[in-house]
């Protein structure tokens, strides 16, 4: 009998996480993996991501092994693009299938984005447990094709009920990267840490991983108005577009300009105000706890960054600016949020009672709760 509970033991269990696209998948996805190791450090964890996306680069600086598959997802601009998408898809299934079956996982976790549906698809037909995180308020096209399979969905926000079947589904925020969640950092420290002036009200803007085209058009419109007002920038332009704007911020010296920041936990420490883009960063943006103007993507799959947004403003927790008027308001707003310090205390407030900074090990340890059950 003993015996057995020892080789029970010393058995470690074998996970794949599929999904990324944007840092607002990947990130969740590598907290959660963290938190699976943190459980049963000999744990044998795999990424499945696309082809040419940055789960490709982060994932492997996590220290997580990657494969990719070719796969992309359907194409808003361009209709021509979609005719290769059943292609694409039926080779994407040949690779999934052999990485599956070589790598023979206890479970899958999926957590949006386009590799998402064929690994946790094929996971399903072979009878393996497949997890699902759905970070937005507006759920997924991958997740709700795969909910009704899935052993069990795991939500970040409330009202999910509309998409997923209630019975498999659990509320439990976002994962949030340890170091943010820490808060071990002085803004003086950060504020260094970017060459500026800890006397400045600080803004940071994040368009996110792969760039806001609107918010770099507002900002770069509009840098003479910041240094009018006192106010410095920490500003994150993304990778798409980033030559010109960082080119354009090397004038200033209240401004550090760069496509993308690797340690966000010190460019939070050194924000006074938050813009960003609405995807799954708001739940980075609760735990922050600083007042946030939020300006939605509308090209967003099903527009879930403007229920996001609306979620926290319903709730006086963050301001909106949509994404058709930023280049004419973004900047004015945040100037004039700047100004108003009650404002500012009362999102705060507001913003960092919705954080949550658990999630990762509820999830995890749920999943060991279920799968150990099999076994």
């Amino acid at each position: 009998m003993n015996g057995n509970t020892n080789k029970e033991h010393i058995r470690c269990h074998r996970i794949i996480v599929a999904g990324g696209g944007t840092g607002g998948h990947i990130f969740p996805a590598i907290a959660i993996a963290n938190a699976l190791r943190q459980l049963e450090p000999g744990i044998d964890i795999l990424f499945v991501g696309a082809n040419g996306k940055m789960e490709m680069e982060k994932v492997p600086q996590a220290g997580y092994p990657i494969k990719g598959i070719n796969i992309a997802g359907f194409n808003r601009r361009s209709v021509a693009k979609n005719l290769k998408l059943p292609f694409l898809l039926v080779q994407s299934f040949f690779r999934v299938r052999n990485i599956i079956n070589s790598f023979k996982p206890d479970a899958v976790i999926g957590v949006g984005g386009y590799s998402t549906f064929p690994v946790l698809r094929y996971a399903q037909i072979k009878g393996i447990p497949t997890f699902i995180h759905e970070s937005n308020s507006q759920a997924g096209k991958s997740n709700m094709l795969l909910a009704k399979n899935a052993t069990r969905i795991y939500v970040a926000s409330d009202g999910m009920e509309k998409f997923f079947p209630a019975s498999k589904m659990r509320i439990t925020g976002n994962p949030v990267r340890k170091l943010i969640i820490e808060k071990t950092i002085s803004r003086e420290k950060a504020i260094h840490f970017f060459g500026l002036d800890a006397g400045r009200k600080t803004i940071l803007a994040i368009g996110g991983s792969l760039g806001a085209r609107s918010i770099n058009e507002a900002l770069s419109a509009h840098l003479d108005e910041l240094e009018k007002n006192n106010l410095q920038l920490i500003w994150q332009t993304g990778k798409s577009t980033a030559a010109q704007y960082i080119e354009k911020g090397k004038q200033y010296k209240n401004i550090w300009v760069g496509d993308f920041i690797t340690q966000m936990e010190m460019a939070y420490a050194a924000a006074d105000i938050i813009i960003s883009r609405s995807g799954s960063t708001i739940y980075e943006l609760c735990v922050v706890g600083k007042p946030a103007v939020l300006v939605p993507f509308l090209l967003a799959a099903d527009d879930h960054q403007t229920a996001n947004a609306m979620n926290l403003v319903q709730k006086n927790a963050a301001i909106m600016v949509k994404d058709s008027e930023a280049k004419e308001n973004l900047v004015a707003i945040t100037i004039g949020l700047a100004e108003n310090g009650s404002l500012q205390e009362e999102l705060s407030k507001n913003i960092a009672r919705l954080a949550i900074t658990d999630a990762d090990a509820i999830i995890a340890k749920e999943i060991f709760d279920i799968i150990s059950k099999k076994h």
